[in-house]
């Protein structure tokens, strides 16, 4: 028989096999779950059992699927806002004037002062169900994980290498076609581990997101966040263990139903070839690939995603450079004007409603605990990255290491910094020590992961020709650190610490207030003044709180992460 006998691949049917089968009862039963969250969604506020906490470990695998399905909600309104707020920002310089400082502050915002201000606005869309509790839950799950895959889209689309810009220029591909087949692989692997940073952010406020109190409006959603928030208030140690265990399994279930498979299928858009021994692909992958039916359709969507991907929508390199009607630099002041004009009106508004309701006295003070918090994040900055940066890159260089500390990691950095109130709040109570040094550490649980997790994913991404001329010419100890590694992984790690500099201002509500049944503990600074107006429902102290925090995060990523940035940028894209 000939070569050219043999049927062709498509040709053949796909007859179903016990692996098709056993996909298919997984896809029912996932519809099932998600069928009846939903209908737990819609039923009233006031149904039994709507605001009741059980901690009774029985309850906790539903619990552990409610915050699982919300937290996976979120996370897909988070590559939503990734693929547009993101893109837009990095594509259009004028835009990006407005939209990367509203990133930076948005990042920064507490949690907490989310709520205050949307918890009202979801519960009125659904007054008297539990929908409105629920979108307000997701949209706060949100609020912790779109900042950093937002950022990390955005880096990477302004560290494309330029040779690989001129060969997409060369083959003239359109906007559309360059944004698919260059720029959001080139994104991808950094994304990717990203969005599990996201994951373990999320775990990281899933107490707040679940446990919603602002002012007189109190509501509990079933879940492990609030599971965990009621064995606080009871002094329950064995429940906060048995929710452990319950965020161990989660965990490790979506480790490798999700994040493995796609680590493995992010490595296929490495530039370069990747140091190291090539993991062996999981056990999902596998599986997947000795179904027959499953595989086809796999297969098919994913040809058809392909072919969106080559639309030759939007403008090729020669039409970019025709003389545009109206001059970029008309354009340029007409937006910085309108820009000036808008700003100017808001603030002059902010002035009037601060003059009207705020002292002197009082903004003062908030000033000077913003100056004690900025300390805080400095230090817990400068603290994880001598810790995580080495720990990074020795894991980063090899695939099959990265992926055993995959889960390790993940886990580490979805504990919620709740679980180690009954150690901080026990051990100054009993050794009266002081509450403005030795909760300190509890921020550092909102830092560290975003430098570990991106530092990983830029010694993977790391060219393996580089490494092996910096290993024949014999290149190593301080001066490979100094001229090899260090250059490749600097936007990779510029990313994280942005991010992990807003995480650390986020975690400040986590990290000065903490309490253990009927010993409460706070330091000074502002996330513990945000915390006590919200609690209070004190909007106008919330919202000053707020904007004092804004200054410093604008001011301190002004005046250090943005020139940092784009020094990374021009002097350290590998090309």
């Amino acid at each position: 028989m000939t070569a050219s006998s043999l049927p062709a691949p498509s040709s053949r049917p796909a007859r179903p096999n016990v692996f098709d089968l056993a996909a298919l009862l997984c896809i029912m039963g996932l519809a099932v779950v998600l069928g009846t969250a939903g209908r737990h969604m819609l039923a009233p506020i006031s149904a039994p059992n709507a605001a009741t906490i059980h901690l009774d470990p029985a309850w906790l695998p539903g619990y552990a699927v409610r915050t699982t399905l919300r937290m996976f909600a979120a996370l897909g309104a988070s590559l939503f806002f990734t693929f547009t707020y993101a893109v837009w920002a990095a594509k259009s310089p004028r835009a990006g004037l407005v939209l990367v400082p509203v990133l930076d502050v948005l990042q920064s915002v507490p949690i907490l002062g989310f709520l205050t201000f949307t918890v009202v606005f979801f519960m009125g869309l659904f007054p008297g169900r539990i929908l409105g509790a629920e979108l307000a839950a997701i949209f706060t799950i949100f609020t912790s994980q779109a900042w950093n895959m937002a950022f990390s889209m955005y880096q990477s689309l302004r560290a494309v290498p330029p040779d690989l810009d001129e060969v997409a220029r060369c083959f003239g591909l359109t906007g559309w076609q360059k944004f698919w087949r260059l720029e959001v692989p080139f994104a991808v692997p950094g994304l990717v581990w990203n969005a599990m940073i996201s994951m373990s952010g999320g775990w990281f406020m899933v107490v707040y997101s679940e446990t919603i109190t602002v002012g007189n409006t109190n509501v509990l959603l079933p879940g492990i966040g609030s599971y965990v928030g009621t064995a606080i208030a009871q002094r329950d140690l064995w429940a906060v263990l048995y929710a452990i265990v319950a965020m161990m399994v989660v965990i490790l279930a979506y480790d490798q139903l999700v994040f493995r498979p796609l680590v493995a299928w992010s490595g296929r858009f490495a530039a370069t070839g990747i140091e190291g021994a090539s993991a062996s692909d999981p056990w999902l992958l596998v599986l997947l690939r000795r179904t027959a039916l499953l595989r086809r359709i796999t297969d098919a969507i994913g040809d058809g995603l392909t072919a969106i991907g080559g639309l030759k929508l939007g403008r090729r390199p020669s039409d970019a450079r025709r003389t545009p009607l109206v001059p970029d630099r008309i354009r340029d002041v007409v937006w910085a004007v309108g820009l000036a004009m808008l700003s100017g009106g808001a603030a002059w508004q902010v002035w009037l409603y601060a003059r009207a309701t705020i002292s002197m006295a009082e903004f003062l003070h908030v000033v000077s605990l913003g100056g004690l918090t900025l300390a805080r994040v400095v230090a817990m900055v400068l603290l994880a990255s001598l810790i995580w940066v080495p720990a990074g890159v020795w894991l980063g260089l090899d695939p099959v290491r990265a992926r055993r500390a995959q889960f390790i990691a993940q886990f580490m950095a979805a504990f919620p910094a709740n679980l180690f109130f009954p150690i901080f709040v026990l051990f100054i109570v009993h050794f009266h020590l002081s509450s403005d040094i030795w909760l300190t550490p509890l921020m550092i649980l909102g830092t560290q992961w975003y430098i570990l997790f991106n530092v990983v994913a830029g010694a993977a991404s790391y060219p393996a020709d580089l490494l092996e001329v910096a290993r024949s010419l014999q290149v190593g100890g301080r001066l490979w650190w100094l001229r090899v590694i260090l250059p490749g992984i600097v936007p990779f790690y510029i990313t994280g610490a942005i991010t992990a500099s807003g995480g650390a201002w986020n975690a400040a509500i986590a990290a000065e207030v903490a309490s253990w049944g009927d010993d409460h503990l706070s330091a000074h600074g502002l996330g513990a003044y945000i915390a006590h107006a919200t609690v209070a429902g004190d909007t106008a102290h919330v919202g000053l709180g707020m904007t004092v925090m804004a200054a410093f995060v604008l001011l301190f990523n002004r005046a250090v992460w943005r020139p940092l940035a784009e020094y990374a940028r021009r002097h350290f894209t590998l090309s």
